[in-house]
């Protein structure tokens, strides 16, 4: 016999969640005591609890460890207060289609007569009439907890929505008193036989996609999030059928950026002239403001959710619509196209020499750019550049506002993740961590603008990567500044005030705090690099403290407003 919360951690385990991402409250005594009571033998029946010292960081975390894994995690936070901190993540997550079974405590109900009832003033200060409105509007799935029995099924049914297609994070609330009951343990770690819905594209469909693609004379890709089950094939695809793939604002690497199909990450000069464009699961495709699409030109929207129902506002055409898994709907496109196709070899492989001869001038081009960046202060684009060669083919990235993948060689799935287009800020550096987790043989680089770094509350996941074994190296690109603000500000008014000001109001970030002494502070080795023929040496060295060392690196760069 054992508790409602223990029964809850049981099933969490059985399912295949691995990590529970806890930030702690007077709601946590039954889950802390299911793992006292287990002991020794806790790491067999329930998931491995982190403590985190902040709600953000606990649900980038786990948001990083799907990205490197696949496998959904769970995170538990501190009834309505802690479930505030948690709303940005959650926000995040959404956007990025990230299942995540996010739990928060509920004030107890009851003043008195229960195990679990008020014993402190404020399980009465945070009572709210509706605690699931913190969320309800960027999870795909909510309930509270009321009968222990439902446990099992309540824990499944939460997985099967969140991983069902398209996937995104789920949320239960767990009244302290429910949690406190006392229930039989057995049966909990039978397999859930609720399995996740799949969503497959229609034979019409892409047989209606493929002879827009054959007949195209200048067709074009966009993808935005890519996945280790699409790299490889989107390549092949690419290649075989030589259609030119733009990744704009990736979040996920696409495909091999040396690929000759590989157009970078500006759709602009493809786009102006293409017939066809084939967009992969991309929530912006493109800026209609600031590129126009020829209006005889034929979309076909490709993805999970391929309307991304979720937005109230998304006017992008969508002539074709596609509904499945990108993989899969490569899958499906291959065989009618290839059929239409057929006998076209020269033709094809004409504008596949001419496609490849423009993308190898343009990665020649963003070469140069960037190594003409080795300056004082540095570009973006030149640390963006010497990031990639330090870390080589298996060093993964993580960046918010950070590294620019214009700038960098990425030959292989998972190894470049960029924060949500939702923005919420100071998830890279806790991302990572997540990452790390998964990951621990790989080095990991959370690649951040100084401002990013500050909302990642640096203290409390410095503090994570050292009480936990995750030695991460973090490259904060310090502008001293909110240069994302100030270039909207540019962008609108362009002729403006504040374009003619000597420092930006509202945009800066000085005086500027000693970034290396965050790291300091939980014993990690940091450095501050000014010159750009400086950096290299730094990351290696940086590089060599996280490999050897096991320890976790800073570096502060001075880079340029760009």
């Amino acid at each position: 016999m054992g508790t409602v919360g223990e029964a809850l951690l049981r099933r969490l385990k059985a399912v295949g969640v691995d990590y529970l991402f806890a930030n702690g409250g007077t709601d946590f005594a039954p889950i802390i005591e299911a793992f006292a009571r287990n002991g020794a033998g806790a790491a067999e029946v329930l998931p491995r609890p982190l403590v985190m010292p902040h709600e953000s960081a606990a649900v980038a975390m786990a948001h990083g460890t799907f990205l490197a894994t696949g496998r959904p995690q769970a995170v538990m936070v501190h009834t309505n207060v802690g479930l505030a901190n948690a709303v940005m993540g959650t926000i995040n997550a959404a956007v990025e289609n990230i299942p995540i079974l996010l739990f928060s405590g509920r004030t107890p109900i009851t003043e008195t007569g229960r195990p679990g009832s008020r014993t402190a003033p404020i399980n009465w200060g945070q009572e709210m009439r509706d605690q699931a409105a913190l969320v309800r509007e960027c999870v795909k799935w909510e309930f509270e907890l009321r009968y222990g029995d439902q446990v099992a099924d309540l824990v499944d049914r939460a997985l099967a929505v969140a991983t069902s297609a398209p996937q995104g994070p789920v949320y239960m609330s767990l009244p302290r008193e429910v949690l406190c009951e006392p229930m039989a343990l057995d049966g909990l770690s039978e397999s859930t036989r609720l399995s996740p819905a799949v969503a497959a594209p229609r034979a019409a469909d892409l047989d209606a996609a493929a002879g827009l693609l054959a007949g195209a004379r200048r067709p074009l890709v966009i993808a935005q999030r890519g996945s280790a089950a699409s790299f490889h094939g989107l390549a092949r695809f690419a290649e075989r059928f030589t259609l030119p793939v733009v990744e704009f604002w990736p979040s996920r690497n696409a495909m091999a950026s040396d690929s000759p199909m590989h157009a970078g990450f500006d759709p602009a000069p493809w786009l102006e002239r293409a017939d066809v464009v084939l967009v992969l699961d991309a929530l912006v495709p493109w800026i209609p403001e600031r590129h126009p699409v020829p209006g005889d030109c034929k979309v076909i929207q490709a993805g999970p959710d391929p309307l991304f129902a979720r937005h109230p506002v998304r006017g992008f055409p969508a002539d074709v619509v596609l509904t499945g898994q990108v993989a899969a709907v490569l899958d499906g496109l291959t065989p009618p196209l290839a059929a239409r196709l057929d006998g076209q070899d020269e033709g094809i492989a004409a504008r596949g020499r001419s496609i490849a001869a423009r993308t190898t001038a343009d990665r020649a081009a963003r070469r140069a750019t960037a190594q003409a960046g080795a300056t004082t202060p540095m570009s973006p684009a030149w640390v963006s550049h010497c990031v990639s060669q330090a870390l080589g083919a298996d060093g993964i990235v993580v960046s918010e506002l950070g590294c620019d993948p214009a700038y960098m060689t990425l030959t292989k799935p998972g190894r470049f993740f960029c924060h949500a287009l939702s923005g919420g800020l100071g998830w890279a550096m806790p991302a990572a961590l997540g990452v790390k987790l998964a990951k621990p043989d790989a080095v990991v680089a959370a690649c951040v603008g100084d401002g990013s770094y500050l909302f990642a509350n640096p203290a409390a996941c410095h503090q994570i990567a050292e009480a936990h074994d995750l030695p991460l190296l973090t490259i904060v690109f310090n502008n001293g500044q909110w240069n994302a603000v100030r270039r909207s500000t540019l962008e609108i008014y362009p002729d403006g005030h504040a374009a003619r000001t000597n420092v930006m109001p509202i945009t800066s970030l000085q005086p500027a705090p000693d970034y290396t002494l965050y790291a300091k502070a939980s014993r990690g080795w940091a450095q501050r690099v000014e010159n750009g023929e400086d950096l290299p040496g730094a990351l290696e060295q940086a590089i060599a403290v996280v490999r050897e060392e096991k320890r976790q690196a800073l570096l502060d760069v001075a880079v340029a407003a760009a």
